[in-house]
């Protein structure tokens, strides 16, 4: 399986520093974003250790012999400890926490997702974008129940509310999941910064008609910042080429 990779991150039109980071292994085995919450300096130090903490652990653990859902877990998990750790070195970042979505491909194995927050996975394949992860928010749940509708949900003012994160001792949950890849599959992961500006019609469109994963990234950001950009933005895009 040949893949195509690119990625792209701005600070937005609002924010004065910029609290996402991504990771793109230079081999293409494993994309990772990170949406970093908690003021300034807690934000980005967030994100920065989720980043590191994963893309260390997998390197470590790229030939175990666990499954590559066992150790995606445990990547998750061990960046989890390491951002409460660094919580309890420094107080005046204790309530910072990140989210995170990443994606892996081992040779023999389905790929896996895992991800915690709302930072997302999407899948386009021929014509139709596949929203791949669930949002761990308030308003993921109350819209999956019927509780809200999904115009609702864009403008609820709890909408940002997580109900999951890195950076808590009591995470008890990581969602991991397989995906199928095909030729001509085009894998997008963004912060929310992407998605709170332009709906999925609109992604699926920027990313359909670039002639490029470089142009389709630049397109995205640039598309979010003119509607707003309101918070950080960051994609990674993935091409499957053969």
């Amino acid at each position: 399986m040949k893949l195509e990779s690119t990625g792209c991150t701005d600070r937005g039109r609002i924010r004065a520093y910029n609290q996402d980071s991504y990771y793109i292994d230079p081999a293409g085995r494993f994309f990772i974003v990170a949406d970093g919450m908690g003021g300034h300096a807690g934000g980005e130090e967030a994100s920065r250790i989720a980043t590191e903490e994963i893309r260390s652990y997998l390197d470590k653990n790229w030939q175990s012999p666990q499954s590559s859902s066992e150790i995606l877990e445990q990547a998750l998990s061990t960046a989890n400890q390491a951002i409460v750790k660094d919580q309890q070195n420094h107080p005046e970042r204790a309530d910072m926490g990140t989210t995170a979505v990443v994606i892996m491909i081992r040779p023999d194995e389905l790929p896996v997702c895992g991800h915690v927050g709302d930072s997302r996975l999407y899948r386009l394949r021929k014509s139709q974008l596949e929203q791949i992860t669930e949002d761990h928010t308030w308003i993921a749940k109350a819209l999956k129940i019927g509780d809200i509708t999904a115009d609702e949900a864009r403008v609820h003012p709890y909408r940002h509310v997580l109900s999951s994160c890195l950076g808590r001792e009591d995470l008890h949950h990581i969602d991991i999941q397989p995906i199928t890849l095909e030729q001509g599959d085009r894998l997008l992961l963004c912060s929310d910064g992407l998605t709170e500006e332009l709906i999925d019609q609109k992604i699926f469109e920027y990313i359909k008609d670039a002639p490029n994963l470089e142009q389709a990234a630049h397109n995205l950001v640039e598309a979010a910042k003119e509607k707003g950009g309101h918070d950080n933005i960051t994609v990674v895009l993935v091409s499957v080429e053969n």
